[in-house]
Parts: structure tokens; sequence; C-alpha cells
């Protein structure tokens, strides 16, 4: 859901998501950010873990990705001009809001309900108004999306917890969208 550009190898990363877009008939969204460095987890494989210079490397990932996407590798995204690019960040850090106004959307992890959600809408259309712009979170299953549509979500991701069953997975497929 959200690739931690500042570890990847941007190039093979421009290939896969390319043959994602191409797969998937120009339906690919991609998601990036910082990556999580909870439990140490970068620290053994010698990766970054200073928070400003990941988000330099992310940045320069982004950048040379959609240089890639425009046609520095061939075949190109469906998508034209790139596949849509939403930015993940921990509530309430601002910094991954300035860098996904940049972008196409900002997906906040760690809301704590839909007034939260309102306040990022009213900032985003004050920096970006009249723009489209797609605001995402992860919701339990069970959760009513009206307040949060009212306060101006898009996109809904089903969270299942750590270890979800099989029932619980077919369970929302089989109740259809929401």
């Amino acid at each position: 859901m959200v690739t931690p550009l500042s570890r990847r190898r941007v190039h093979k990363v421009a290939r896969e998501t390319v043959t994602l877009d191409l797969l998937s008939s120009g339906r690919l969204v991609f998601g990036a950010g910082l990556g999580s460095t909870r439990n140490n987890e970068l620290e053994p494989f010698g990766e970054v873990t200073d928070p400003r210079e990941r988000a330099r490397l992310l940045d320069h990932g982004l950048e040379a990705l959609t240089a890639y996407w425009a046609g520095e590798f061939e075949p190109v995204p469906v998508q034209q001009p790139r596949p849509p690019v939403w930015i993940a960040g921990e509530w309430p850090n601002q910094r991954p809001v300035r860098r996904a106004l940049r972008w196409d959307g900002l997906f906040p992890i760690g809301l704590p309900g839909p007034d939260a959600l309102a306040e990022l809408v009213a900032q985003i259309r004050q920096a970006r108004p009249g723009d489209s712009f797609d605001l995402i979170t992860e919701l339990p299953p069970d959760t009513d999306l009206g307040p949060w549509e009212r306060a101006g979500l898009t996109w809904a991701v089903t969270f299942f917890g750590p270890q979800p069953t099989e029932a619980m997975v077919r369970a929302v497929i089989d109740d259809g969208p929401r």
C-alpha cells in the first residue's frame, strides 16, 4: 500500500509500477511514504534511519520515478502523464501533508476520527482550491462511512488488523462495495 521509496531502487520500482499499470489497464495508484522505523527494523540492514534523510531520498525518488514514467523507460504507463501518487504520513505531522500537496492524495495514518480528517480537508482546500485531491484512510470493516465521507474522505481501505481470517475478508467481499 505504501512504498518506502527511500529503501528501494527507483528504476526497479518504475518497471514494476508500469507493469502493474499495464496489467490493470491503468488502475494503478502509487502509494509512497517514509516507511516505519518502529522496532528498529531499518538499522540491522544498514538502511537510512534519519527521517530527514529518508524524506530527501523519498522526494528524489518520486522525481526520478516520474521521469521514468514520462518516457525515460519504455513502455510508459497507460495513465498519462503518470499514475496517481498518494503520500502517506503519520497524523498529525505536517511535513507529509506539505509533500502530498505536490501530488494527488494523502493517506494520513492514525487519524483519530472524522473531525481530524475535516481539519485536513480544510487545510488542503485552502492550499489547492478547486483541485481534485484524494484523502484515504484505513477503517475497520464495520465502520459507518457516512461521517468520514461528510468530512471529505474519498477512499476507505478496509483494515482487518494484524491477523485477519479468511472468513473476515470473505464477509467484506460478499457484502460488496460500501
